[in-house]
């Protein structure tokens, strides 16, 4: 297979590092698309060959001698890219989000529906073992028919401080955390329970980032700024190799400022959501985001006609202050001191800890089994993981649906199937 990249930044790292690497035997890298040239020439000093550049306007041109391609761009321009791609005829492999947008949703359905293209939708986090025990365990019917999920989602001060200082703060390009984030979650629940959303109602804020936010005045990036070393906010993006070239050296062509300051003007995203959500099967959804934790990981629980079912996890125990973390590191992979759990209450019987395996890597293990189903094919999964455009498109909406619901105080309902907003 031949391979384009479009979208430079430092999430195509993970598919690029796969192509070079383990996935090397499934295909090459055959063109590369970015609207900055100093990123493109860093991915292709990576490469290790001449690979041909092409900016946006030119990505016709780029799909004449592609197979597939990789969409990693802001998540705002998903939907021009897929469907382009899908029209062409070429496969799609698009990161989450699928688009931000009902109408880049439907966009992208129906071009997936007359393509000849296959549509791939990477939600690494259906292949992390813990969570594919939990699907297991509900498509047994461990605890009976589900009838209510609670669902917390907590994002630490390095990870989730990082969406209020890139281009995610700017929710034109990422639909907010309901929607660039919380599109994991969704998709999780979405899969587990095999069911579709039909209401959503949700509530949110920006209480902790943003301007106003802390006394004092800012510094408008972290680059050159007083406190930088001692201020734990102020990411040093020097100090990362891969950042610096990807970002910091970028920054004449495009003047994407890679780190802004997370208290400054110009965040637009929430910090602090609440959503209910009602599906077609009766089951009820109660499900919080918060951006501004001491540690990383979250906690779903699972009542059901037979018993309940509690997975609690922690990503990332808690960082000290000044420490020398990568916001970038792959998200989801347990660092000391994390731990994970998995507990299955029956009606009248003890509780039993149930085992989970193995899941070293990002996204909880979950990256690696991703990786192998894009590059070699899913196989014969009885869990059905790899994700096409249904599952992207019904997961965006319950977070479009929440933040049209937060914004006008009203609840919204989706049409049968959870495939298009109602109104």
């Amino acid at each position: 297979m031949r391979y384009a990249f479009v979208g430079l930044g430092h999430r195509a790292e993970l598919y690029v590092g796969a192509l070079l690497g383990e996935w090397a035997d499934a295909g090459e890298i055959v063109a590369l698309c970015d609207v900055n040239r100093t990123r493109m020439a860093y991915y292709a000093e990576r490469i290790g060959r001449d690979v041909p550049c092409f900016a946006p306007e030119e990505f016709g041109e780029l799909l004449e001698i592609a197979d597939a391609v990789v969409v990693t761009t802001v998540d705002a321009a998903h939907a021009g890219y897929v469907c382009a791609a899908l029209d062409a005829g070429r496969d799609v492999i698009v990161e989450k989000p699928l688009a931000t947008t009902a109408e880049g949703c439907a966009a992208i359905a129906a071009a997936a529906e007359r393509s000849d293209g296959r549509l791939v939708v990477t939600f690494n986090y259906r292949y992390a073992p813990r969570n594919s025990v939990v699907r297991r365990l509900l498509m047994e019917g461990a605890v009976g028919a589900v009838t209510s999920v609670h669902f917390e989602w907590t994002l630490d001060t390095v990870h989730g401080a990082d969406y209020f200082r890139r281009w995610h703060r700017d929710k034109a390009n990422s639909g907010g955390l309901l929607v660039h984030k919380s599109t994991h979650h969704f998709d999780l629940v979405n899969w587990w329970l095999r069911d579709a959303a039909e209401t959503v109602f949700a509530q949110s804020a920006l209480r902790f980032y943003g301007p106003g936010n802390t006394p004092g005045p800012r510094p408008s990036r972290a680059h050159g700024a007083p406190r930088l070393g001692a201020d734990p906010f102020l990411l040093d993006i020097s100090a990362d190799p891969r950042l610096k070239r990807l970002y910091l050296d970028a920054e004449h062509e495009d003047g994407y400022i890679r780190d802004q300051d997370v208290f400054g003007d110009g965040v637009t995203i929430e910090d602090n959501m609440a959503v209910l959500v009602r599906y077609a099967g009766g089951a009820m959804l109660t499900y919080s985001l918060n951006a501004h934790s001491p540690f990383e990981g979250y906690r779903v629980a699972f009542n059901g006609t037979g018993g309940r079912l509690e997975l609690e996890v922690v990503e990332r125990a808690w960082t000290p202050p000044h420490a020398a973390v990568d916001p970038t590191a792959a998200a989801g992979e347990l660092a000391a001191g994390a731990w994970e759990r998995l507990t299955l209450h029956r009606h009248w019987r003890e509780p039993e800890d149930v085992p989970i395996g193995a899941g070293g890597g990002g996204h909880g293990g979950g990256d690696a089994l991703l990786l192998n189903d894009l590059f070699r094919g899913p196989g014969d999964d009885p869990l059905a993981r790899q994700a096409g455009h249904l599952d992207g498109v019904r997961s965006v909406l319950v977070g479009v649906a929440a933040d049209s619901s937060a914004r006008d105080g009203v609840p919204v309902r989706l049409t049968a199937g959870g495939t298009r907003l109602a109104g």
